[in-house]
C-alpha cells in the first residue's frame, strides 16, 4: 500500500528555502506539496489531507498565525501536526501567540536534520496514541 508514503505541506514563501525543504522530505521518501502562500495552501487543503505541515510565521498577505488557526479549524486531525517556523520567536507578537496556542515552533536558522526529526515524530506518534494535552 502507498498509504506508507506520507504527504507534507510546505508553506513557506522563500522559494530557494522551500525547495531545499521539499527535496529533503522528498529523499526521506514523503510526499511533499509546496505553497508559497497563505491563499494557495488553505487551495490545497480543500483537495489535499497532508499529514503534517510545517508553516512560515511571515506570508506575503497572511500571518502564518492566522493560517494555523485557519487550518486546525477546518482540519482539526492536524493540530500537533504543524510546526510553526521563526527566526522571531522571541518578538512579542509570537510570544504572545504561542503561549496562547501552544504548537512546535522550528527556529529559523534550522539545521534540516531537525525538520526531518520533527516530522519522524509527527508522523510515528499515531502507532503510540498518547492523550491529548
Amino acid at each position: 500500500m502507498s498509504e506508507s508514503r506520507r504527504t507534507i505541506l510546505i508553506v513557506e514563501d522563500e522559494a530557494a528555502l522551500r525547495r531545499v525543504l521539499e527535496r529533503a522530505l522528498t529523499r526521506e521518501g514523503h510526499r511533499v506539496l509546496g505553497a508559497a502562500s497563505a491563499e494557495t495552501a488553505y487551495e490545497l487543503l480543500a483537495t489535499e489531507r497532508p499529514n503534517a505541515v510545517l508553516l512560515d510565521v511571515h506570508l506575503p498577505t497572511m500571518s502564518g498565525l492566522a493560517l494555523y488557526l485557519a487550518i486546525v479549524h477546518r482540519t482539526p486531525a492536524l493540530l500537533g501536526r504543524i510546526a510553526i517556523m521563526t527566526g522571531d520567536a522571541e518578538a512579542d507578537h509570537v510570544r504572545a501567540w504561542l503561549e496562547a496556542n501552544p504548537c512546535t515552533v522550528i527556529r529559523k536558522p534550522f539545521d534540516l536534520r531537525e525538520i526531518v526529526e520533527w516530522v519522524r515524530a509527527v508522523l510515528d506518534e499515531p502507532g503510540r496514541r498518547r492523550g491529548n494535552g
